[in-house]
């Protein structure tokens, strides 16, 4: 049976769940206020780099499964099932998430509901808000107690969107409690098909499904923030952190995922979301419960500050040093430079008097536009030219691949600091480089 989808937002994860529920057999309308990524979208173009999702587009507005609006009253019109995947960014100034996307969302979409209607939540917000905002959709929706509201909470990994999408490891509902009502049932009809693949559905309230999201990205952050602390160590002593890694993974209980040791993580949610968890919290009165994450974020944050160090050290001073810099993305398989490390280093070395030349696969445009002062270069080879010291900042399997005679004639010193530990100390050393990995020896 086809049912009809409205999903507004049509950023990461707004465009990713659109052409993903067309591709499920639903028809879909995305709706955004932005007209420049509504006309790409279009278009057939995905605004942002994510592997397999232009296919997916194209596929499903050629089968006119898939459209885009800017129309909150088409939309009203046309669904009655609502998903919602604007963004929730830090506030300025302050580690609280902002809203007003969200609630703009409701205060424009709400006053246009006649009917029965559902609205599951997919953004990432903090505890509670899943309850404000049903009290508020039924207080303007003309339709009144008709109106739900419901929690879905996405797992996306950038790079692996689509995949996350059609084949979730896990479905998490929150519905409310105090009103029992038909979320639970179209949530089912809208997800058949992954149900039938035997994909887990977790039914919650509301407050559980917001905090199920918020748990799991304090989760890997801890996780990452804990083996970068280990890497400390581990440089103090002169231990190697990826054998340890390695060692410690083995264990079952442990794991080896997230236990790689670096630069430390970025992007649009990690960053942010741990930080909007900790204001949450307090604002709870449950403060002193994530205390622990804020020397997670202070770990983190660390490991950018070692990278500049690092580099100062292997150049003596960085005034008039010249410095090419591998990678911008937050992680390879994306063009996201929010909150990248890589790009955040970049941006510190050229303050301290470097000459800097950034190169990245697919994140250059972004990077340009978030750092325009520095330095780019049209491939990895440009952007070591000459240079006193090469860091290797995002694993992109591009710079995994690259031979130490790739390098020999183009820079000036034979210097390289993997911030990912993604290359093989001993091939570099062999080859009269001098290697530098972050927690090892």
């Amino acid at each position: 049976m086809t049912t009809r989808i409205a999903v507004f937002g049509t950023g990461y994860l707004g465009a990713t769940h659109a052409a993903c529920m067309a591709e499920l057999g639903h028809e879909v309308l995305g709706v955004d206020v932005d007209a420049a990524k509504l006309a790409k979208l279009e278009a057939g173009e995905v605004p942002f780099y994510e592997p397999g999702l232009e296919e997916v587009l194209r596929r499903n507005l050629a089968a006119g499964r898939l459209r885009f609006t800017s129309s909150y009253e088409e939309a009203a019109e046309f669904a009655d099932i609502h998903f919602l995947g604007v963004g929730t960014p830090q506030k300025k100034g302050e580690f609280a998430a902002d809203l007003k996307f969200v609630d703009a969302v409701i205060e424009t979409l709400a006053p246009l509901l006649t009917g029965p209607a559902v609205i599951f939540g997919k953004s990432t917000v903090p505890v509670g808000t899943a309850e404000r905002l049903g009290a508020r959709a039924r207080e303007l929706a003309p339709a009144g107690d008709a109106v739900e509201v419901a929690w879905n909470p996405e797992f996306l990994r950038e790079g692996f969107a689509v995949q996350d999408t059609l084949h979730p490891d896990r479905l998490v509902l929150g519905v409310d409690r105090n009103r029992p009502g038909r979320a639970e049932a179209v949530a089912r009809e809208v997800y058949a098909q992954l149900l039938d693949e035997g994909i887990p559905f977790l039914v919650s309230d509301l407050a559980t499904a917001e905090l199920v999201k918020a748990s799991a990205n304090a989760f890997l952050a801890t996780k990452i923030s804990f083996i970068n602390a280990i890497a400390e160590v581990c440089e103090a002593s002169g231990a190697d952190v990826t054998v340890l890694a390695d060692a410690i993974g083995h264990d079952a209980r442990i794991g080896r995922r997230f236990l790689n040791a670096g630069l430390g993580f970025g992007g649009g949610c990690l960053p942010k979301d741990i930080r909007a968890f900790m204001a949450r919290a307090g604002e709870l009165g449950a403060d002193q419960a994530l205390t622990f994450l804020r020397e997670v974020d202070n770990i983190n944050m660390r490991r950018r500050t070692r990278m500049v160090e690092l580099a100062r050290e292997a150049c003596g001073s960085l005034l008039g040093a010249r410095v090419a810099v591998l990678g911008a993305a937050f992680k390879p398989d994306s063009d996201d430079v929010r909150d990248s490390p890589a790009l955040n280093v970049a941006g510190q070395i050229q303050l301290q008097g470097a000459a800097v030349n950034v190169y990245d696969p697919k994140a250059m445009d972004n990077s340009r536009a978030l750092f325009p002062t520095l330095g780019y270069s049209d491939t990895a080879l440009d952007a070591c030219e000459g240079a006193d010291v090469v860091l290797v900042l995002t694993e992109w399997p591009e710079f995994q691949k690259l031979q130490p005679a790739d390098l020999d004639a183009v820079v000036r010193k034979k210097v390289l600091i993997d911030g990912r530990n993604c290359l093989d100390p001993q091939q570099w050393r062999d080859a009269g480089w001098t290697y530098r990995g972050l927690g090892r020896p």
